[in-house]
């Protein structure tokens, strides 16, 4: 009896355990289906692993000057492609070194290190070792969202099994050096050399790659930037992994430890960023808007000449601010129209507007036109006019200092600026002709058919008006302002060359001799331009707009053309400034 009851309740503890076991396991498998069910949703929506391998950026725009020298690049986040196979071995394997020692035997997550370092931060009481894997960080960069969810760390470890499973280690290496985060929001260890030491990747040094290689831990933390002694302090820890793995000698290591140092980044370039702005709507007006493929632009420009207009006329506008002068603009071009400089204002970073293009009153600059039909009429530089109150149409300005000459000579006429002998010369040739002359010289369209424009009274840019002053030092020729010179892909592919066709004469070679006399006298005692005078500048012209609003001096060398407009944005008045003033100096500071 007591055998049967003995054996019942074996039976009986057997089927609790079993039950038990039963439910347990059930239990684990329902967790595994849904872990896994977790597992395909998140994949599910995941979106192609074809896709995310693609660049994910704009086509960048590489800006050359002149002389070949690269100004600016715009949207190259990411630096030319860079793999194990064409880098320098120390540059990939000082980051091997730091981040991941065991990259070349481990699969997608390296455990031994994993229980490695959570051992090390258990004892440390804190996270101070991490076991993420190259290819673990190369998924995360694909990614691009930092978000810190279950979510995004299961996608992650997927798409590092993905990419495992998919590709050698060398190129997964070569994915994570292409994408990895460094500086100021550029991605890859080529766009991080350039911005940091002005060269590719492939030219860096050993000490360099160990800089490099030490912002991958936390690039504004280990920045050889703003914290240098953090930087210089784990490229030493860098080295000297290095030399316990094999890569490099203790000899090259210690000769790398004398060439850590402070970075100085890439020089800004937003003095150039009205010129490349200015450049991007030339490239897309011949190439379209849809740029596809990466391009190199050879511009005009002088970059020399750019840096030294810039200079000038932020130093001579910021110290008359007493004279409420707030902006400025330069422009300056060669006879035939290839612009070297443009500076479309003091500080690209308070205001992206180019003033260059900025529609204004030119003022007495205008006067050139009606002088131009008055030669072209058969009169000259010694005939004499008479300066005097004059009224037409009901319109009668007064000179600026309100004296009156009587009778002068016409090149003393246009060297002082006067107002009544422009009016009277329209009043001889008619504003029709007037209107025609401006409208040769390609500055005709906006005119305004009133005899008030004939004083600048109608609005046009600094461009169009240093152009008009062109085509009289380029001999009398057309002039059409160019800033590109050809457009090429990085392979070598021409996708634009400007041919220059053979400029139409405008002007007569008699009205060219007379009208250069009459600038000459401009900037000579007793023009009102002598604060331009070099022994560079050959003529020049002044321009102030009603109740000194706009002052401007366009000028020349025998090499340049250059006009220069100060002013203020809201058109408020400034305090007696003149183009004879603050214009002049720039211009002279620029040719000097």
């Amino acid at each position: 009896m007591r055998r049967k009851e003995k054996i019942r309740e074996e039976r009986k503890h057997f089927s609790l355990k079993w039950r038990l076991f039963s439910m347990m396991f059930t239990g684990c498998m329902a967790a595994f289906a849904l872990a896994a069910f977790y597992v395909l949703i998140v994949f599910l929506q995941m979106p192609s692993l074809d896709s995310m391998l693609k660049e994910t950026r704009l086509p960048s725009i590489t800006f050359i000057d002149k002389d070949g020298f690269e100004i600016r690049n715009e949207n190259r986040i990411m630096g030319n492609p860079v793999s194990v196979e064409t880098l320098p071995p120390h540059v990939w394997q000082a980051i091997i070194a730091i981040e991941d020692r065991r990259f070349y035997d481990h699969g997608a997550i390296d455990w031994r290190g994993l229980f490695r370092s959570a051992f090390t931060n258990l004892r440390a009481g804190g996270v101070v070792a991490g076991g993420s894997t190259v290819t673990q960080q190369t998924a995360k960069n694909i990614f691009l969202s930092r978000s810190r969810t279950a979510k995004r760390k299961v996608q992650e470890i997927v798409l590092a099994y993905w990419l495992e499973n998919r590709f050698s280690k060398n190129q997964i290496l070569d994915l994570y050096m292409n994408r990895v985060s460094l500086v100021r929001g550029l991605r890859g260890i080529d766009a991080a050399a350039r911005d940091l030491f002005q060269k590719p990747a492939m030219e860096l040094s050993i000490a360099e790659s160990a800089q490099i290689a030490a912002m991958l831990k936390a690039p504004t933390a280990f920045s050889p930037v703003r914290n240098p002694e953090k930087n210089i302090s784990r490229a030493r820890v860098i080295l000297v992994e290095m030399v316990r793995q094999n890569y490099i000698s203790i000899e090259q290591a210690r000769d790398a430890a004398t060439q850590l140092f402070a970075v100085t980044p890439m020089p800004d370039t937003n003095i150039f960023r009205y010129w490349t702005d200015y450049v991007t709507e030339e490239v897309q007006s011949h190439l379209g808007e849809n740029i596809a493929s990466d391009l190199l632009v050879y511009t005009t420009l002088d970059s020399d000449l750019h840096e030294r207009a810039a200079f000038a006329l932020r130093r001579r506008v910021t110290s008359a601010a007493a004279r409420n002068a707030g902006q400025g603009a330069v422009l300056a071009m060669t006879r035939a129209g290839a612009i070297r400089a443009m500076v479309g204002g003091i500080d690209y970073q308070g205001s992206q507007f180019n003033r260059t293009l900025a529609m204004r009153q030119p003022g007495s600059t205008f006067k050139l036109v009606a002088y131009l039909v008055a030669l072209e009429g058969g009169m000259t530089p010694g005939d004499i006019v008479n300066d005097s109150p004059f009224s037409i149409a009901g319109y009668n300005p007064r000179n600026y200092d309100e004296k009156y000459y009587g009778d002068i000579t016409l090149i003393t006429a246009f060297a002082k600026s006067v107002n009544s002998v422009p009016l009277k010369l329209t009043e001889k040739f008619g504003l029709n002709n007037i209107i025609k002359m401006a409208g040769r010289l390609g500055a005709g369209v906006k005119l305004k058919r009133e005899y008030a424009a004939v004083l600048g009274a109608s609005e046009m840019s600094l461009v169009d008006l240093t152009k008009i002053y062109a085509v009289v030092w380029n001999n009398g020729f057309a002039v059409a302002p160019h800033a590109v010179e050809k457009v090429v892909t990085p392979k070598g592919k021409v996708l634009y060359l400007r041919s220059a066709s053979e400029p139409a004469r405008l002007l007569q070679k008699r009205t060219i001799g007379y009208i250069m006399e009459m600038l000459g006298a401009v900037v000579r005692p007793g023009g009102t331009g002598t604060r331009a005078r070099t022994p560079h500048t050959i003529g020049g012209k002044t321009g102030t707009s009603s109740e000194y609003r706009d002052a401007w001096f366009v000028g020349a060398t025998n090499a340049l053309v250059v006009g220069v407009w100060v002013g203020n944005d809201n058109f408020t008045p400034m305090n007696n400034v003149t183009g004879g003033t603050i214009p002049a100096e720039i211009f002279k500071d620029i040719v000097e």
